[in-house]
């Protein structure tokens, strides 16, 4: 990991902390508006893996372990091994705090193991006041670490752009369509699969081995 993106994730750390800190562990704690929308989008990840036989699951940017209340209160996490990493210190101690030494979380920029899969929720979304190259220097390096950490593949997800003349939120990462898609086909050689139209402005992105 180079410097300057060891100084990001720094900074990423109090960011978060910061809005943890403010509104607690709830969604708007990680940035985001609602429960609902929130569980939407953790389903779409949850579409990479097969529950049908037990596996491992990395959850990389986990928060307070939002994916992980939402497989334990949609009754699959039984067979799911687990492990939550943040960079940010302030969400892995609440996250801590609250499955109370059921689940593992640890501080880190990526997953200390390799697993079946890997997810990632909202981590490449918002840019604060980043540098764009910085910022995607940061996301090619998160796909490469978690291309490494997941056996059968991983999935993420990215805002989609706005339409031409709407006026957007400027601390927001809206990259083209086919951007990283095409650096996990072309650069990591996975296989990749796109999903849009559940309900959100955002693209979640399968690639799989």
């Amino acid at each position: 990991m180079s410097d300057a993106i060891a100084a990001l994730h720094g900074r990423i750390a109090r960011y978060y902390g910061a809005k943890l800190a403010r509104h607690g562990p709830t969604p708007r704690g990680v940035d985001w508006p609602s429960a609902g929308t929130q569980a939407l989008r953790l389903e779409q990840l949850l579409r990479l893996c097969d529950f049908a036989s037990p596996f491992t699951l990395n959850d990389l940017g986990c928060g307070y372990g939002a994916l992980l209340g939402l497989l334990r209160r949609t009754g699959r996490a039984r067979g799911v091994d687990y492990l939550g990493t943040d960079v940010s210190p302030a969400m892995v101690a609440q996250a801590r705090a609250l499955w109370r030494g059921t689940a593992r979380f640890e501080v880190g920029g990526a997953p200390s193991r390799v697993a079946d899969y890997s997810v990632a929720s909202g981590i490449f979304n918002v840019r604060i006041d980043e540098p764009r190259r910085l910022w995607e220097d940061f996301v090619a390096e998160t796909l490469v670490q978690l291309a490494f950490a997941s056996r059968r593949g991983f999935a993420v997800n990215f805002l989609k752009p706005l339409p031409r003349g709407t006026d957007d939120v400027p601390e927001l990462y809206r990259p083209p369509p086919r951007r990283w898609a095409a650096f996990c086909e072309d650069e990591l050689g996975l296989s990749v699969e796109t999903v849009a139209g559940y309900g959100l402005r955002e693209v979640t992105l399968f690639a799989r081995h």
